[in-house]
Formats: structure tokens, C-alpha cells, sequence
């Protein structure tokens, strides 16, 4: 990776015991993934004691973050990544456009907070691979309101990326490591 996307990949990895800091490691250890989502879950329960969000002058285009699961088994690694791609990409303009709107330092915390994590994600999936990644925007729903990002933030963890963490594991966690983890609980 380039050296901003290395800063970006290591800041992202502070969290994992030195000496195990890779991607593999965040795949391989289902823990952290769950971690990251409750990450996810403390933003959105801090953001619902916040004030009331500003109803936002411009909608935000949101990513569709549901996984029919039949049709996600069907789709290759790497069409996986690039979907969670752009659907991180969405997020990320979203979070822009309601940073541009919302006044309320309580909302704005989070909101930038939001966004570094969804960032991380972002340049480790990019970094992760050598195949060029392409933009795509295939918008979900057009929201009014701040609070439905965190929602659509942690939904997205908690589906296509752990999903898509899960996937991966049967290949990198089974080299030399005698076995992979179990399947994701819950949908």
C-alpha cells in the first residue's frame, strides 16, 4: 500500500496486540469484527442522547445494507469487496454531506467520529488487494435524517462486512492455523 494508505491501515489496527497487527488477524478473529460493531452501537446510543438531529436541507444517498444471504453466497470474493466498497464510499459521502449541514457539536463528534472508522474500513479493503477498485453508486434510500447514517453504518458491519470477514476466513485462517471460525451469528 501507499504510504497514506499504511498510515491509514496501521491507525486502523492500533486496536489489535502488536506482533498480530494484519488484515488476516481482523479476519481471522471474529472478536474483532464484533468489537467494531459495538463500536458501531456505542456511536449511534451516543448520538441518541444528543439533542434532536437537524433535519437536514439536502438528503443524503444512503447504501442498500440488507444481505439477502442466498444471493450473497453466490457472489465471488471479490465482487463482495467491491460492493462493500461502494456501499462505504456511499456512507462516507453521506457522512460528508451531513457534517456540511449539521451545527450541533454533539452530532458533529460522532459524525466525524463515523467517519474515520468507515474510512479505515474503506483503505483496508482497498489496500487488502491488487485489483484496481472502480466506484460504483447504486444509492439505497435518499434520508433526511442524521441518525438513520449511524443505523446504516452499523447495519452495514454487522451484515456485508462480517459476512464478507466470514467468507474470507475459510481461506486465510485455514493456512497453517488448523481450522478456520464459526459462521456468523445472527443476520
Amino acid at each position: 500500500p501507499s504510504p497514506p494508505g499504511l498510515l491509514l491501515l496501521t491507525s486502523f489496527l492500533l486496536h489489535v496486540k502488536e506482533g498480530r497487527a494484519s488484515p488476516a488477524r481482523l479476519v481471522c478473529d471474529d472478536r474483532l469484527i464484533h468489537k467494531y460493531i459495538g463500536e458501531a452501537k456505542d456511536m449511534e446510543k451516543k448520538v441518541n442522547q444528543c439533542q434532536a438531529p437537524s433535519v437536514l436541507s439536502c438528503p443524503v444517498a444512503l447504501p442498500p445494507v440488507d444481505v439477502k444471504v442466498t444471493q450473497w453466497k453466490t457472489k465471488s470474493n471479490q465482487s463482495k469487496r467491491r460492493e462493500i466498497l461502494g456501499d462505504l464510499e456511499l456512507l462516507l459521502v453521506a457522512v460528508r454531506g451531513a457534517q456540511s449541514q449539521e451545527s450541533q457539536e454533539c452530532w458533529a463528534g460522532q459524525l466525524n467520529r463515523l467517519y474515520r472508522h468507515a474510512e479505515a474500513f474503506r483503505m483496508l479493503l482497498k489496500t487488502w488487494e491488487e485489483e484496481p477498485w472502480e466506484p460504483c453508486c447504486s444509492a439505497g434510500s435518499k434520508e433526511w435524517n442524521t441518525a438513520v447514517i449511524f443505523l446504516a453504518y452499523q447495519r452495514l458491519l454487522q451484515g456485508k462486512l462480517r459476512f464478507f470477514f466470514h467468507d474470507l476466513a475459510k481461506d486465510l485462517c485455514n493456512q497453517g492455523q488448523g481450522g478456520g471460525r464459526d459462521p456468523p451469528r445472527g443476520a
